[in-house]
């Protein structure tokens, strides 16, 4: 029997149905035929962060940010090395929180950067802070692992 996850698109943020072992194959939205990892982190706001946060059973992993905050900008290069190396077994997107107040509010977000781990629907893991690349890969491994 073949096990399938349910995955938001980044691009069209329909969900999409990928047997388990074809993930790592780049397989492609059945809507919009772009590809449904791209290495880099996507960009949510309200309206689909429950597409991929709540409906698609890979893990999210969110940097809760502001254009303003100087240690959001330095961490920023570290995220996007970590989402190439965390692709496809773990989604990575950014929510900027001076335009999305209301996800900032919704999840109590009072520093920045945070990052915020959620898995099937809730949250699992949280960390206030700047990270490098490998500090970040090696947290969400560990919270996922728990």
């Amino acid at each position: 029997m073949t096990t399938t996850t349910t995955l938001a698109c980044p691009h069209c943020h329909s969900l999409n149905r990928v047997p388990e072992a074809r993930l790592a194959e780049g397989p492609s939205c059945g809507r919009c035929h772009q590809p449904l990892f791209t290495a880099h982190p996507l960009v949510l706001g309200v309206d689909h962060f429950a597409a991929h946060a709540d409906r698609s059973e890979l893990p999210l992993l969110v940097d809760f940010w502001a254009a303003w905050c100087g240690p959001c900008q330095k961490m920023a290069p570290h995220f996007e090395r970590a989402a190439a190396q965390l692709e496809p077994y773990v989604r990575l997107a950014k929510v900027d929180t001076q335009s999305e107040p209301t996800l900032a509010q919704r999840f109590n977000i009072r520093s920045i950067p945070t990052l915020a781990l959620f898995h099937q629907g809730r949250e699992v893991a949280r960390q206030a802070g700047a990270m490098d690349a490998a500090g970040i890969v090696r947290c969400t491994r560990a919270a996922l692992a728990r």
